[in-house]
């Protein structure tokens, strides 16, 4: 493996950089994007129950915010949980574009990976080639070993470029389509928030004055 790599030149080393890059990026948002991570079971309705009985305050909203994604957005909403329901609705709009943001973070660079990756080993592949036909040049066409020196720098180059670029693209398409269908999920989650915060507060018993609740004594 080393003498592949070794033959293949000084342009293979960009292409190597990009796919240790490329690794990272794929570790890192598998493990950011658990789905137990951004979408915990049962907040949705563990937040709702606190929004109808009233019990929060700062410290359930900081919590509430550090938690998750999910988490974050429901803390939008109840920052302003006393406000009409349009403020509401763009408080959560706003807080799920930075939710969004957040969970599509590296994304662009992987994609950016997947495009330069095929460019890099066609670069390679050039840098090959001028080095084949400037060995034939020096040499003459019968110095075979300079001229399968090139032919076999440019086929690596190419190779390892398409190595990285397919799976970088496939991976990126894929953490694309995860993030588009956590953010359905959390739409409804909110969607199911909003129209609680915005239920109509069923009334509280009147009290009785002093004068009704003596009239039975009085009988």
């Amino acid at each position: 493996m080393l003498e592949i790599l070794l033959a293949g030149g000084w342009a293979l080393l960009p292409i190597l950089i990009c796919s240790l890059v490329a690794m990272a990026i794929v570790f890192e948002r598998f493990w950011a994007l658990r789905r137990a991570a951004v979408l915990p079971p049962g907040l949705g309705e563990e937040v709702r129950q606190w929004a109808r009985s009233a019990q929060l305050d700062a410290a359930h909203l900081a919590a509430l915010e550090k938690g998750s994604p999910l988490g974050e957005l429901f803390a939008g909403a109840l920052a302003v949980r006393d406000r009409p329901r349009e403020i509401i609705k763009e408080r959560i709009e706003d807080s799920g574009r930075h939710v969004v943001h957040r969970m599509e973070r590296y994304l662009n660079t992987l994609g950016t990976i997947a495009l330069i990756g095929p460019l890099l080993g066609l670069l390679g592949t050039v840098i090959g080639l001028i080095r084949m036909f400037m060995g034939v040049m020096a040499g003459g066409i019968g110095d075979p070993t300079r001229m399968a020196g090139g032919i076999g720098e440019a086929l690596i180059c190419t190779a390892f470029g398409l190595i990285v670029s397919i799976p970088a693209y496939v991976l990126h398409r894929y953490f694309r389509s995860r993030v588009s269908g956590y953010v359905v999920q959390m739409e409804k989650e909110a969607t199911a928030l909003l129209d609680d915060l915005s239920a109509p507060r069923s009334a509280a018993p009147r009290r009785r004055t002093a004068a009704e609740a003596a009239a039975p004594q009085a009988g």
